[in-house]
Formats: structure tokens, C-alpha cells, sequence
């Protein structure tokens, strides 16, 4: 049996606003369909490096003569920085145990185009932007997706795989019922569940 079919099946035991904890957004289920494995936070976090990587081709290519060498060390230390930081989100989330949180999609996804507008800008000498403004914007949003979205929500996937209740200790949310006043982990739950649904 597959990883992704394992934990849907176990899954569906859950309560929908459980569920739509787990599932998250749109990357995250893509994320989800891959084995636990390849999904690692670090894994994920060295992919998004790759891609920065991959985009600044052309930028280097274009302002320096030998810029195959230099990109290929630039390109490494961009791939194990940003691994090292999803290793990292990784073993705060074992540690801390704490449940996924909605990103702002409006605002993180652009941020990595906007920077390698900055950076081409740069490198082609039509302005000066400072260089940690751009590589700001290129790294940032990775880092930031998968530690706050998805090394919490692979930890949970991983519970399921294992057949352990992610949400023991917290009480389940019943939409056909009246929400009574929470506090600690139930109220914990209840904001989340109601950042998501703003998010959508």
C-alpha cells in the first residue's frame, strides 16, 4: 500500500476540521502525495533552494564571463542552506509539537519573483538594489512555508502513518454543533481551523 493511500485511509476517521488540518492548501497536498521519505522538511527546503537556483541562470550568466563556476558554488550553498533550515523546522516541530499554521499566499508567493526581478534589475545595472533586500525576497519564502506549514503538518502525516492519533489530547470540532468557549489545546485547534477557512 502507498504512503499517501495509508494515511487518506486513516485519515478519513478523522473529524472534517481535523482533516482540513492535515490536507492544508493545494502545495501541501502535492507534498502529500509523495512518500514520507522524499516529503522530509529538509528534502522540501532543498528543492525550493534548487529552484531559487535553477532561476539565477540567466542573471549570472549574463554579468559575469566564467559565471558557470561561481553559480555552481552559489547554487550549492543555496541547496544546503535551505536544506539545513527544513532539518531544522523539522526537529523544532518534534520538539515543540505544534500544529500547522495558514501561510499568507497573497504575500509569500510573489515574494521569490519579485527577487529575481530585484536581482535581474541589479546584475543588468538599470538600478541599484541593495543585495540582501533580493536575496531576502528569493529565500525567505521556502524557509518560512516549511517551517510554519509543512514540517508540522509531515510530522502529523507521519503519526498517521505509524497509526497514531496526531490530535490526541484535543477535542475534536462538531460544525453541526454548537462551538462552546475553549481554552488551551481546544482553543489551540479552533484558531487554526478558523485561519484556514479565511484562508481559502
Amino acid at each position: 500500500m502507498s504512503t499517501a493511500a495509508t494515511w487518506e485511509e486513516r485519515c478519513a476517521t478523522l473529524d472534517a476540521s481535523q482533516r482540513e488540518i492535515i490536507s492544508g492548501g493545494s502545495l501541501s497536498r502535492r507534498f502529500s502525495q509523495l512518500p514520507l521519505w522524499l516529503s522530509h522538511p529538509g528534502n522540501i527546503g532543498g528543492f525550493y533552494g534548487l529552484l531559487v537556483a535553477l532561476s539565477l541562470i540567466l542573471p549570472y550568466k549574463m554579468t559575469s564571463e566564467h559565471w558557470l563556476p561561481l553559480w555552481i558554488l552559489h547554487a550549492s550553498l543555496l541547496i544546503f542552506s535551505t536544506m539545513l533550515l527544513g532539518m531544522v523546522s523539522r526537529f523544532m516541530c518534534a520538539f515543540t509539537k505544534r500544529l500547522p499554521v495558514p501561510i499568507w499566499r497573497h504575500i509569500l508567493y510573489p515574494m521569490p519573483f519579485v527577487g529575481l526581478a530585484f536581482f535581474t534589475i541589479t546584475a543588468t545595472g538599470l538600478l541599484l538594489i541593495p543585495a540582501f533586500l533580493s536575496w531576502t525576497m528569493l529565500m525567505l519564502p521556502g524557509p518560512l512555508y516549511v517551517h510554519l506549514a509543512w514540517a508540522p503538518r509531515w510530522r502529523m502525516l507521519c503519526m498517521l502513518e505509524d497509526d497514531i492519533d496526531p490530535f490526541e489530547g484535543i477535542a475534536k470540532i462538531d460544525d453541526d454543533q454548537e462551538k462552546p468557549d475553549c481554552s488551551g489545546e481546544d482553543a489551540e485547534l479552533k484558531e487554526v481551523v478558523e485561519e484556514f477557512d479565511s484562508e481559502e
